[in-house]
């Protein structure tokens, strides 16, 4: 139930920043869905746990299989808006969805799940996105020249860069570790 409310979320962050295109005000719906995202993905496994009902193995790709798709939703919803160019918010689904790659591989090669990098995880990466909501609030300009880069271009840019930049960075390191393990013959 966490999980589905966690995608409604999702949803409703995607609906608030396409549907921006018709007027700023509906940047606000991003808000709630900000909101029920946060709560739904993030107590779901923690209630399950303590209620003694987990499945380990169902949850665990369920989780990180809805965490891909509402990642693909809210970034294709802020590269569908009037303030980000689809293109660079591609960046940063890139860089995320290669640092959960990573992570993913971890597990299984490592037997490690690391979920935050530079001090910052989830929680963080939505508090990233609330403020630069209330940013394109406050200073976006809808009716700009689609050809020319923005603040907003350059922040979510710059950020997909840095995560594209973790992933090279821990995947080195995670292949110095391996080889360290496993030396060649």
């Amino acid at each position: 139930m966490l999980t589905a409310l966690g995608m409604f979320g999702a949803l409703l962050i995607f609906a608030g920043y396409t549907t921006s295109l018709l007027n700023e005000d509906w940047l606000w719906l991003c808000m709630p869905g900000y909101l029920l995202h946060w709560v739904g993905d993030s107590m779901d496994g923690s209630l399950a746990r303590f209620r003694h009902i987990e499945r380990p193995r169902y949850g665990y790709f369920l989780d990180h299989s809805c965490d891909g798709l509402a990642t693909f939703l809210i970034l294709l919803g802020i590269g569908l808006s009037p303030y980000v160019r689809l293109e660079v918010a591609l960046i940063a689904m890139i860089g995320y969805l290669l640092l959960c790659i990573h992570t993913f591989l971890a597990v299984r090669v490592l037997g490690e799940m690391r979920l935050s990098y530079l001090n910052a995880g989830p929680t963080e990466l939505r508090v990233i996105l609330v403020s630069l909501t209330f940013a394109m609030l406050l200073f976006g300009d809808k009716q700009r020249d689609m050809t020319a880069m923005t603040g907003f271009d350059w922040f979510v840019g710059g950020v997909g860069l840095v995560l594209i930049g973790l992933f090279v960075v821990q995947t080195a390191s995670a292949v110095r570790r391996l080889a360290r393990i496993e030396p060649a013959l």
